[in-house]
């Protein structure tokens, strides 16, 4: 793996969006000139079943094409599967885990077994039932990630993704402006403490 490259492994359930998500940022990161891959990983999808989708993102062209074992950044929409998906397997000492509760980094990190500096918490099916009138958590965890990662621009990241959800729903402006306040809000909430 490049030093470059970054890889996200993104844990859901079946209906909450891991899947969109990981395209969308896929998508927007592409945008900014990146190399990306996005791609989900298929077994039994059916509403809440566990899932997991992945992105990598590099400045170089990305040859790798097998699962990711070794994420740098681990996106947990669902925090039900840390207590039955090993949602911790194969991240270093340096990387990060972003977690959609309402909890604090370091009870999440006594729950994981892991050092709280990895740990960024945010409330997104608060912020996503407030903006988008729906508990999907998946946009707000994408404005959680792009802070995480800290070398995204968080407005080319808005700009982009509205282009992306206008072109699919521009007869529902309250889906695309509900969207693009949830990443804003989980950008700016997300934390770890």
């Amino acid at each position: 793996m490049s030093a470059k490259m970054i890889e996200v492994r993104w844990h859901g359930r079946g209906g909450q969006g891991a899947k969109t998500a990981a395209l969308l940022f896929a998508e927007t990161v592409m945008a900014t000139g990146k190399y990306i891959q996005a791609f989900p990983e298929y077994g039994p999808e059916r509403m809440g079943a566990p899932v997991q989708s992945f992105n990598r993102i590099s400045e170089d062209p990305i040859t790798i094409h097998s699962g990711i074992t070794s994420p740098n950044y681990v996106v947990i929409l669902d925090p039900s599967l840390m207590e039955s998906v090993p949602v911790t397997d194969g991240i270093g000492q340096n990387g990060k885990i972003i977690v959609n509760t309402s909890f604090s980094s370091k009870e999440i990190a006594s729950q994981l077994n892991i050092k709280e500096a990895q740990v960024y918490v945010v409330n997104a099916s608060q912020i996503a039932q407030e903006t988008i009138g729906k508990n999907i958590p998946n946009t707000p965890m994408l404005g959680a990630l792009v802070k995480v990662i800290g070398t995204l621009d968080i407005n080319r990241v808005l700009e982009d993704t509205k282009t992306k959800l206008t072109a699919k729903f521009r007869h529902k402006p309250e889906v695309i402006d509900g969207n693009i306040a949830s990443i804003k809000r989980a950008y700016d909430e997300a934390k770890n403490q």
